[in-house]
């Protein structure tokens, strides 16, 4: 028996060790991503009113012709802002001071209460010039490879949630005074748009911008 016993105890240890790994699927399975609160537009109605009503309009429908109107503009491309305005990406003394104070939440919750309200339209206003801003506009400048404007922002100027910002209505003075700060180095968070305004002069610039003050 102490044969047999030792016998059976010898192939035991022999045998191989057998491992398991977990099933394909198991294997495949990747941490959740952390769940994005949703936005809460009672709080962002509250922030706006407290820190952006007075230069961008109760509203969201700034008056000021040198402040942008922000109502119905795609969230995601104001939180992008804001984010780069708190971070010194985007250079603005003014709202650099105003986004630091705001929380990614805070943010996202100003972002789509404003996208939340309807924009008031704008209206073209240099007569001489708008022929000019809609042959830029809707088919670019060939010999110089400057794209037509609505192949990103649409040819309403509505825009493309995520990627484009909505354009339409928009003030033709902030328009201008954005693509002259692209051109000039002043504003360097989008290359595309620095790409693009380094190939237009002052005259074109406010050309395309008082045409786009009248999209609709």
């Amino acid at each position: 028996m102490k044969f047999f016993a030792s016998l059976l105890v010898s192939a035991v240890l022999a045998a191989p060790m057998l491992t398991f790994s977990p099933s394909a699927s198991a294997a495949e399975e990747k941490p959740a991503a952390p769940a994005v609160a949703k936005p809460d537009l009672v709080k962002g109605e509250a922030s706006f009113t407290a820190v952006c009503a007075a230069c961008h309009g109760a509203d969201g429908n700034s008056g000021v012709p040198a402040n942008p109107k922000l109502a119905q503009q795609h969230p995601e491309y104001l939180v992008k802002q804001l984010q780069e305005f708190k971070s010194g990406k985007r250079n603005n003394p003014i709202m650099k001071g105003f986004a630091s104070t705001l929380s990614d939440d805070d943010m996202r919750n100003i972002a789509y209460w404003a996208a939340s309200k309807k924009a008031k339209p704008g209206f073209a206003k240099d007569k001489a010039l708008v022929s000019l801003g809609e042959k830029i506009y809707r088919g670019g400048i060939a010999d110089r490879q400057v794209p037509a404007c609505a192949g990103c922002h649409s040819p309403t100027g509505s825009g493309i949630p995520s990627q484009y910002p909505r354009l339409g209505g928009q003030h033709a003075d902030y328009t201008a005074a954005q693509l002259v700060g692209f051109r000039d180095g002043a504003r360097l968070n989008s290359l595309p748009m620095t790409q693009v305004a380094a190939k237009l002069n002052d005259r074109e610039i406010k050309a395309v911008a008082d045409y786009i003050a009248g999209l609709r």
